[in-house]
């Protein structure tokens, strides 16, 4: 089982910035693809972005521009760069790992951004 721990969400003032981070239990070199989705209340959990182990990076549209994924293979860790938050970013992001033909969760962490 692949345990992700994410950190760094909390609350922040639109047009801010916040630095998610998402630690892997495992070598992130076994991880297909790693990366963050979010779901606001009421909505479906959408793609915010992904990472590939060779280092390609896929973003949702409505991030494109502002959040930047990258990762520290010495940490096995993810990081989500989000800059120029607006209130709709609202959600609680969760980081997602694709080992092996499974898919691997992490338990969310809430990002609130005030008008």
């Amino acid at each position: 089982q692949v345990q992700l721990v994410e950190s760094g969400g909390g609350l922040v003032q639109a047009g801010g910035s916040l630095r998610l981070s998402c630690a892997a239990s495992i070598s992130i070199f076994s991880i297909n693809v790693m990366g963050w989705y979010r779901q606001a209340p009421g909505k479906q959990r959408e793609l915010v972005a992904t990472i590939t182990s060779g280092g390609r990076t896929n973003y949702g549209d409505s991030v494109k521009g502002r959040f930047t994924i990258s990762r520290d293979n010495s940490k096995n860790t993810a990081y989500l760069q989000m800059n120029r938050l607006k209130p709709e970013d609202t959600a609680v992001y969760y980081c997602y790992a694709f080992v092996r033909s499974l898919s691997h969760w992490g338990q969310g962490t809430q990002v609130t951004v005030a008008s």
